[in-house]
């Protein structure tokens, strides 16, 4: 029966991340590597546009899988063949990402048009008993198809102009949820109908989360791998390499975490918080991951010396990045301001006046200090509560 495709709801449970979700995910932590390395290879203006370019897809690729699995159930054949034809897409998509503004554009845009509308006409199959799923996909189809005409256009045209067709079709993709996927003679969707399972989506977002961090860790060791380890500034680069992983670490996966875990469960809406605060502002906290990856390379290869601007700028904006990303997360949950978070992120801006005197290694130290502070900070404040 098509409808046995579909999760089955049991109330005050949260449906377990089944194992093919997280093996489909082995895919993006290729997707994240090349995004890091690309970054890293080109810490220019233009390099970060399309590295934040490439991660927004990425991010959206994913995401938007997340959301179908949270609909249907993974431990079903026809779904697990789906996940298993996207992770080969996906591995073209990724394979093709660090020349996608070169010789690979082309390739890449069929990737991930193929994903994100092969992935929607099989949810529509799939839901088909479902009505409202259905019309709600119809939607999303609408736009995807809209967006796809961007993705392949900006693959053919030349790499110049590569550039503004495919802003033209992240827009168009993500400002499409904002506007609730509204189509002329189909209406708009409502949050209310987008009966997700919370707890599911929380997790999901919180492996990804791991996925990122876990490949700051594969640079730092990668890169300290190949370094002279009778080096005294080498050492203490590696060692705050670790503890602002772990900070970062600790920074998500906090109490909070579990509690909007609990919040979207039992929210009237579920379906608008997880759009916020588990479709957008995530990217903030992914794309600071990344550039802390990208930082932790650089001290690694040159702790000492003078502190160039992409230096800095890396050293100084990926740990403001995560904090602005949870703090965004914490307002879309709880309408609460994350003040110590946002002061963390002044104290980080207000580094740059320090570069002109200090070190890649000590700038590395003292921006890990801050996200370990207020790790601290907030750990003894939950104890006072």
């Amino acid at each position: 029966m098509v409808g046995s495709l579909l999760r089955e709801r049991r109330a005050g449970q949260h449906a377990r991340v089944g194992f093919v979700e997280l093996f489909f995910d082995l895919v993006f932590v290729f997707a994240i590597t090349q995004v890091s390395h690309g970054l890293l290879a080109h810490l220019t203006p233009m390099g970060a546009l399309q590295a934040a370019m490439m991660l927004a897809a990425v991010w959206w690729a994913w995401i938007y899988t997340s959301w179908v699995t949270n609909w249907l159930d993974p431990e079903t054949g026809p779904v697990q063949i789906a996940l298993f034809v996207l992770m080969g897409i996906g591995l073209v998509m990724s394979a093709a990402l660090p020349h996608a503004f070169e010789e690979t554009g082309l390739a890449f845009a069929v990737a991930f048009v193929a994903i994100q509308v092969g992935r929607t006409v099989f949810m529509l199959w799939a839901a088909r008993s479902d009505a409202m799923l259905v019309k709600n996909f119809q939607r999303i189809l609408v736009w995807l198809v809209v967006s796809a005409v961007f993705w392949i256009a900006g693959g053919l045209a030349a790499p110049e102009q590569r550039l503004w067709f495919w802003l033209a079709a992240l827009a168009i993709e993500y400002v499409s949820p904002a506007l609730y996927f509204y189509v002329p003679g189909l209406g708009r969707a409502r949050t209310e109908d987008w009966t997700i399972e919370g707890g599911h989506m929380a997790e999901r977002v919180g492996l990804f989360v791991i996925i990122c961090l876990g490949e700051t860790l594969l640079v730092s060791g990668a890169t300290f791998a190949g370094l002279d380890w009778s080096s005294g500034a080498v050492w203490a680069a590696f060692a705050s390499a670790v503890l602002s992983t772990v900070a970062m670490w600790r920074l998500f996966f906090s109490q909070a975490h579990e509690s909007a875990s609990h919040a979207i469960m039992h929210s009237s809406d579920p379906g608008r918080i997880a759009r916020k605060a588990y479709t957008y502002s995530p990217i903030l906290v992914i794309a600071g991951i990344i550039v802390v990856a990208v930082s932790d390379e650089l001290v690694l290869a040159h702790p000492g010396g003078h502190v160039s601007t992409a230096a800095a700028l890396t050293l100084l904006g990926g740990p403001i990045l995560f904090l602005l990303g949870t703090a965004v997360a914490s307002w879309a949950i709880w309408k609460t301001v994350a003040w110590i978070r946002l002061a963390g992120c002044v104290v980080l801006a207000a580094g740059w006046l320090a570069v002109p005197w200090t070190t890649p290694l000590i700038l590395s130290i003292a921006s890990t200090a801050v996200l370990m502070a207020i790790g601290v900070w907030e750990s003894l404040r939950a104890q006072r509560v």
